[in-house]
């Protein structure tokens, strides 16, 4: 019975960053640009 909800269980959903259009879960800070609600928020620096 515990193993019945296993089939329910999805991947999280992916947005689209509006700054850089990069793939990112909802309601974090941008990997590729370090922008959240439209603001900067994390240095993004690269090859790092």
């Amino acid at each position: 019975m515990r193993r019945a909800y296993n089939s329910v269980l999805q991947l999280p959903s992916l947005g689209v960053c509006p700054q850089c259009a990069a793939p990112y879960m909802p309601h974090r800070v941008c990997p590729a640009c370090g922008f959240y609600k439209g603001r900067q928020v994390l240095t993004v620096t690269a090859g790092a």
